[in-house]
């Protein structure tokens, strides 16, 4: 049985359609980014995705080792724009490690690093 030309077309509209609700999410950036090294402490840490992305875990953590408190602005809601106010931070090297859902469910994680110099 061959399908019939509209058939195949509305096939294909939803093929394109449907590909980005099945996506998974990307992040894009960070605040601050990998690697950087700040002449003080940051208000904010940040992480911009590409599409809506639930965190389950943000470890904000020093050289030693030892978790910092932070503030979540997300109230673990899906956001593009995840944002996490640290407790006072001192010179040091701090990594993040986060965790999260995509929009289609699938898990995600990362980490990055930064420094505040003396």
């Amino acid at each position: 049985m061959t399908p019939t030309p509209r058939l195949a077309l509305a096939a294909m509209l939803f093929s394109v359609i449907a590909l980005p609700v099945f996506a998974h999410s990307q992040k894009e950036a960070t605040y601050p980014a990998d690697g950087a090294s700040l002449n003080a402490a940051p208000e904010v840490i940040a992480i911009t995705f590409d599409s809506p992305m639930r965190l389950t875990l943000f470890r904000l953590t020093d050289g030693n080792g030892s978790e910092i408190d932070v503030t979540r602005t997300d109230g673990m809601q899906p956001v593009t724009e995840f944002e996490a106010m640290p407790a006072s931070l001192s010179t040091g090297t701090y990594d993040v490690e986060w965790r999260g859902l995509s929009g289609d469910g699938h898990p995600m994680k990362g980490s990055f690093s930064f420094t505040i110099a003396d």
